[in-house]
């Protein structure tokens, strides 16, 4: 066995450990305990944060910070609206069937509190860094919050740490790159060749798809966080309208079958239909997983772009932050999950047939597969392409950010353009692996596994923090909010 077969087999190994049972309890967990903390402030204040997103103090730039607090949420939510929606909820449901969307939507009900909390405490505890720009996220409320302020900065610098890796190397960066290449060459390979499914397309189209990529990610993250806000608040809500209605397009060719879609999402959800290949155990694992990989609820990146916002009220940042998993996981999953069950593409997928069929897809193809069936000339596979590119795009400029403030945090000022040069590096090598994989196409999932590993490493500081400073959030937001 040679050493990226040995590599991929590991990271796939600590893949599925991390993200066993007691991450998984742990996210559920602290959820539960923060709603319950809020007094379900999620569910009580959720018309109230709607209405905050949609005013005209949401998108003031006056006060003390570099964005508005509308920029900040579309900052994160770039970040967030990203390939895991179509890839990411069609794995779920190839490994745990059409089920498992049903715990994504349960994690991110109660997730809500979470990035609530993530949201208040990324604003109440940042700090202004040297170049005089906002500084906030888990690295600084858990230096500044807890009590013992030595495991405060030992759990802020993991959090730095991890965050770093994830943004350079995993599913904010490379990840990203390597989706948006992969649909966009066998689009034009197809288009321009006549490509079948599942050809690889010719090397010069990852060569030049990376280098554009790079060039319009570097246009944005080279300007800071003042760039990456304007492109953010006006590129992401646009990008999600022409997903929804898309989505909406499949839904309403198939609304009469709605009703029937949703019985069998919560018949495989709690095990009573059955499959060759999925279980509940797997539901719950994809479902809450993939779910996170995609509202970030729990990841603590919310809290770095809400840190710098204008906005000095935590709570009402805390309750614009949390809208983020509503639209993301509430919203966009939600369209990417019934495409899928209302078009029977979750069929053909190793969580219906079992692991041995010939014709399993996974992954975006599930997603692609939906939308052809409706869209015609397999036009429903470009819709998808230009979705995962404009998803990608967001993604890469948002995690970009994070990323950042990790290095900021670890290394000072000095270490924030070259960072910014390395990001653009990686990415490029991210967009050309396929070529580079050849044959070997399976070593592409060493990139993902590292990304999952590392989203679960930083989540894991930031969760602890969280329990240890849910009075701090809850005395606050009842003697602000009146809940």
């Amino acid at each position: 066995m040679g050493f990226f077969d040995k590599l991929l087999h590991f990271t796939t190994e600590l893949d599925l450990v991390i993200w066993g049972p007691a991450m998984i309890a742990l996210l559920l967990g602290v959820g539960v305990f923060l709603t319950i903390r809020t007094r379900g402030l999620q569910f009580r204040r959720f018309r109230t944060s709607l209405k905050l997103v949609f005013s005209k103090e949401a998108r003031s730039e006056k006060g003390r910070g570099d964005i508005s607090p509308f920029a900040a949420l579309m900052t994160a939510l770039a970040a967030t609206v990203g390939n895991g929606n179509i890839a990411g909820v069609a794995t779920a449901i190839a490994i745990g069937g059409p089920g498992a969307p049903v715990y994504m939507w349960i994690a991110g009900l109660f997730g809500m509190a979470t990035k609530y909390a993530e949201g208040f405490l990324g604003v109440h505890l940042r700090e202004v860094a040297p170049n005089q720009t906002m500084a906030g996220g888990p690295m600084y409320y858990l230096k500044n919050g807890l009590k013992n302020r030595k495991l405060g900065r030992a759990l802020g610098t993991a959090f730095a740490v991890f965050g770093a890796i994830a943004c350079l190397i995993g599913t904010g960066n490379m990840a990203q790159s390597n989706s948006m290449t992969i649909s966009m060459a066998n689009t034009f390979n197809k288009i321009f060749h006549g490509g079948v499914a599942g050809e690889q397309a010719p090397a010069v189209y990852y060569y030049v798809l990376g280098a554009v990529v790079a060039a319009l990610v570097g246009l944005v993250i080279i300007g800071g966080i003042k760039k990456i806000g304007y492109v953010s608040e006006r590129l992401v809500p646009t990008m999600i309208v022409f997903y929804v209605t898309a989505a909406l397009v499949i839904i309403i060719a198939n609304i009469s079958r709605v009703p029937e879609a949703f019985a069998l999402i919560f018949r495989s959800a709690f095990g009573f239909q059955p499959m060759v290949g999925a279980t509940v155990g797997l539901a719950i694992q994809n479902g809450v997983s993939r779910g996170l990989l995609s509202n970030e609820a729990g990841l603590g990146t919310a809290a770095i772009a809400q840190g710098a916002s204008t906005s000095d009220e935590p709570t009402k940042n805390g309750l614009i932050a949390m809208t983020g998993v509503f639209i993301d996981t509430i919203l966009v999953n939600s369209m990417t999950t019934l495409t899928i069950v209302l078009t029977g593409a979750y069929m053909q997928t190793q969580a219906w047939q079992g692991k041995a069929a010939a014709d399993n897809i996974t992954s975006i193809l599930v997603t692609q597969k939906a939308f052809n069936t409706v869209i015609p000339f397999e036009m429903g596979g470009i819709v998808i392409a230009l979705a995962s590119f404009l998803f990608g795009y967001t993604t890469l400029i948002g995690w970009s950010y994070y990323g950042e403030k990790c290095i900021e945090y670890l290394g000072g000022n000095k270490v924030i353009l070259p960072y910014r040069y390395v990001f653009i590096a990686f990415l490029f090598f991210g967009a050309i692996l396929t070529p580079l994989a050849g044959k070997s196409f399976n070593y592409l999932n060493i990139v993902w596994n590292i990304g999952n590993i590392g989203n679960a490493l930083m989540a894991f500081p930031n969760l602890v923090g969280l329990v240890f400073l849910a009075g701090m959030v809850a005395r606050i937001t009842r003697e602000r909010l009146k809940v």
